[in-house]
This record gives C-alpha cells, structure tokens and sequence, in this order.
C-alpha cells in the first residue's frame, strides 16, 4: 500500500490511498489545528511500531472508514462486510489512537519523547507491559518530527510508503 499525504487548500489534510488490490481512496482529514496532520501521525506510529492492526494495517486489509472515498479500481461486493469483519476482530485501532495522540502531541508541542505517556496510554487497556523500547519510542517521535519539517516546508505532497507485511487479518 502506497500513502500520499496531500495539502489540502482550505489547510487541511487529505491521504490518498492505492492499496495492493488496485482500489484507490482519498481519506479526509480534519486537522487543520495542528501543524503535522494526525494521519500522518497515526501511520508513521503504526508503521515504526509494527502497529499491524492499527488504522493503515485494517485499511490494507480491506477496511474502508466512512471518511474515505474510492476514487479508482473495482468495487469490492463484500466491502461493508468486510469492513465491519476487520472492525470486529481484536485490533490496536483504540491503541494506535492513543500512542499516536500522544507521540503527536510531543511533536506538536515540540517536547521530549514521551516515554511514560506512552506507557501510560498502554498500561490503561493492557495487563502486559509495554512491548515498545525507548529506542522505539525515540524513533517514532524522531521520524514524526522529522515528516512534519518536511511537511511544513513544502507544499509537495509527501510520500509514505506502508510496509507489506503491517496488514491486520482479513
């Protein structure tokens, strides 16, 4: 799956999406209050986390949210079952929101990783500890700081490939 993270003119957000199916979406975003758009924090967290059932793995997978629109490839006949199959199945999607909230609002505020936070937000659905590393957690706030300079500094839409294998169960 390919991302493409997009300057909306009204300074917005949008995401266009060609997942490995051939099916194309544009995602609509409403984060124009922040200076790095959430999407892009969501899939920079799920990507460097391995979040493989986090919001990007699920749409890999098939899900379409009713925020997204295809605009290419075929249809599929199953894709509102499909979807509400993904969205059943135990996923990270309240996980992911979470750390990527927290991850964002570093960046945002341009404050240090936010190592207990993070351990916070996890501690709050889960009995285990949490499986992310410092180096983890560095990683993922360094990169999101780093997309969202180059967001901020040019108007180009910005690439962002998915790994294959971040795909939640179909």
């Amino acid at each position: 799956m390919e991302l493409t993270f997009v300057h909306d003119p009204r300074g917005e957000c949008f995401t266009l999406i060609r997942r490995a199916d051939g099916a194309e979406f544009t995602l609509f975003s409403y984060s124009r209050k922040h200076r790095v758009p959430h999407d892009l924090a969501h899939a920079v967290t799920e990507r460097e986390l391995g979040m493989a059932d986090g919001i990007f793995g699920c749409i890999a997978a098939g899900l379409v949210f009713e925020s997204m629109e295809q605009t290419a490839g075929k249809r599929r006949h199953d894709a509102k079952v499909r979807s509400a199959r993904i969205l059943k199945a135990r996923n990270s999607i309240g996980m992911s929101e979470a750390i990527a909230g927290v991850i964002h609002e570093a960046v945002e505020r341009d404050s240090a990783t936010p190592y207990a936070r993070v351990r916070e937000m996890w501690g709050v659905t889960q009995a285990a500890p949490c499986p992310y590393t410092d180096a983890d957690l560095v990683r993922t706030t360094e990169t999101l700081r780093e997309l969202g300079k180059r967001w901020q500094a040019s108007p180009d839409p910005l690439d962002f490939p998915w790994p294959k294998q971040l795909q939640a169960a179909g």
